[in-house]
């Protein structure tokens, strides 16, 4: 069996982007039910020196449009940070889900040994794309989608482990 760079990225974003979405609409009807103000579990973090839940939320989809667009040689499009409601968070995911959705197969399976660079100047990172994709593009990933569900879980949401990996 072969590796295929197309099977190990964006299904697998797509799974974990659409869990988050259903683990938003838990933490708005939690917000609800319990009369918290939904800035409460927005703006939420685990540690004083960590990201909101917000923030988790934009960054796993800028890990998952970005690593895609790259592999498959496209521009990376840009997102204004602009969203401070569980419904903006939701549609930020479903923009990026649609975005990796339309890219060509056949290019990001192509990508393997494609040279991947990252950031520009001091910051600028080279790889190749196999090693961009398992070891620096989903490890980035994994982490925000799943510190952006440990503030829910922290914050009483009630979500488990078969909320985040949804379905496949």
């Amino acid at each position: 069996m072969t590796f295929s760079m197309y099977s190990a990225s964006v299904p697998v974003f797509k799974q974990i982007l659409t869990s988050l979405s259903a683990i938003i609409d838990k933490a708005e009807a939690h917000a609800t039910d319990k009369k918290i103000e939904p800035a409460a579990l927005l703006q939420a973090r685990l540690y004083p020196d960590m990201f909101a839940f917000a923030r988790q939320v934009q960054v796993a989809a800028d890990f998952a449009k970005g690593a895609s667009a790259r592999l498959a040689g496209v521009e990376v499009p840009k997102y204004e940070d602009t969203e401070v409601t569980f419904g903006d968070l939701k549609a930020r995911l479903a923009k990026t889900i649609a975005f990796i959705e339309g890219l060509s197969q056949d290019s990001i399976g192509a990508s393997a040994e494609r040279e991947i660079s990252t950031s520009s100047g001091a910051n600028a990172k080279q790889f190749k794309g196999q090693v961009y994709l398992l070891h620096y593009a989903l490890p980035h990933f994994m982490f925000h989608a799943t510190t952006a569900y440990d503030i829910l879980r922290h914050n009483g949401v009630e979500v488990g482990k078969k909320d985040f990996i949804g379905s496949f």
